[in-house]
């Protein structure tokens, strides 16, 4: 498995038919992340804006004055619930041009264009400059780089001193049997995850403190089969639109990662960290 190349992987595949059809499809276009569930048959779309709501309650510096940056943003969902809550700007950065074009247009849908802005790119290397974010925000994106170093040092350029980082992340436990990881490794073409270990020194080393990880691996197993639970509900309205080789795939995957959680070879849940002030 080649890291370097797992960016671009990303890139396509998030940009093809069949990955658009079923994100918008299953998750309902909006918020594309784990979500926390208060039953085990609430919806995805809902249970996935609750993580919003929760990781914007941890932040302390963001008001209308302040400037987030999305990384990984998918269709945008966490940056107009920010710049509405908050009255914030926010750069929703993402790799997907099918997914900001989408971005682009519920933001103007929802009279949000002076508010976000999108901008093509990965977190590998952000086109924006030094100490220009009061806050950085991040959904379960950071997995798809295999030079999360580099991401990690995006983080402590972009992040102004005394700002914030939150974010989420499907991780590896510290004792994962590689034996279990590897057909999740390969869906996604990387060696490792990142570990909550990881990120806790990686983040340290760069002037940051953990203020607060929260645990919720059990709404990792949850969300993945409320996801499997709802292809399969919906697998024969859903032909036309993805394609049974895409939709066979994403069901095994699913299982993977369902199985991953329960066996303690994945965690999930939502960090926050502060950057040292000058």
């Amino acid at each position: 498995m080649q890291n370097e190349g797992a960016v671009d992987k990303a890139e396509a595949y998030y940009d093809s038919d069949d990955a658009d059809a079923f994100y918008s499809t299953v998750w309902g276009g909006t918020d594309i992340h784990i979500g926390l569930y208060q039953s085990e048959t609430e919806d995805i779309a809902s249970a996935s804006r609750r993580t919003v709501g929760a990781m914007a309650d941890k932040l302390t510096v963001i008001d209308a004055g302040s400037h987030v940056l999305d990384l990984g943003a998918g269709y945008g969902g966490a940056g107009r619930y920010l710049a509405e809550r908050f009255g914030c700007h926010v750069t929703c950065l993402n790799l997907s041009a099918v997914q900001n074009a989408e971005n682009v247009r519920q933001n103007a849908e929802a009279g949000l264009r002076d508010k976000v802005r999108v901008l093509h790119g990965n977190f590998e290397r952000v086109p924006e400059p030094d100490a220009s974010a009061d806050v950085i925000w991040s959904q379960d994106a950071f997995l798809h780089s295999g030079q999360r170093e580099r991401v990690l040092d995006e983080v402590a350029r972009l992040t102004r001193p005394g700002g914030e980082v939150v974010f989420t992340d499907p991780m590896q436990t510290a004792n994962a049997d590689p034996a279990g990881l590897a057909p999740i490794l390969a869906r996604i073409h990387l060696a490792s995850l990142g570990s909550p270990e990881f990120y806790e020194a990686g983040l340290a080393a760069r002037g940051f403190s953990l203020v607060e990880f929260e645990d919720h691996t059990a709404q990792m197993a949850r969300h993945y089969t409320r996801v499997a639970e709802t292809v399969q509900s919906n697998y024969d309205a859903m032909i036309g639109r993805c394609s049974t080789d895409y939709l066979d795939a994403m069901l095994k995957g699913l299982a993977h990662w369902v199985e991953g959680a329960e066996r303690g070879n994945l965690c999930w849940g939502i960090f926050l960290f502060r950057k040292a002030s000058d």
